[in-house]
């Protein structure tokens, strides 16, 4: 069940949220295959104007993203390709989206969330 959080600034989202989240979508659908579609999540969240910084400066051209992956996922032996392909991927669907001046300041953080401790709809996540 990926899910993704995206901080974005708000003047370079705004209207571009239905092509974002297809870029998105597709980006994760190439890595884990077609049965992954229906259960990726994704939050978009537009960052005011001047809240968005990078090396002390506002900018508008940066993205953080967050997704949450199965804690079992880091411990395949082939979790290196899969977490770089992830990487390069939802970086490659915000470029893709909102511009090349992004690539530079997009972060992609794989966070790990062990089953036990997933939960959709109040109950536990199988």
């Amino acid at each position: 069940m990926p899910h993704l959080t995206v901080h974005l600034p708000e003047n370079r989202l705004s209207g571009k949220e239905p092509e974002l989240v297809t870029a998105l979508t597709e980006a994760i659908v190439e890595v884990y295959g077609e049965w992954a579609r229906d259960l990726v999540g994704i939050r978009l969240a537009g960052v005011p104007a001047g809240r968005f910084a990078q090396g002390g400066r506002t900018v508008d051209t940066g993205a953080s993203l967050t997704m949450g992956v199965r804690a079992a996922a880091f411990e395949r032996p082939d979790a290196d390709q899969i977490t770089a392909r992830l990487g390069a991927g939802l970086t490659d669907a915000i470029t893709d989206v909102l511009g090349e001046e992004f690539r530079a300041g997009t972060m992609v953080e794989l966070v790990a969330s062990p089953q036990e401790r997933t939960f959709v709809g109040g109950a536990r996540a199988e």
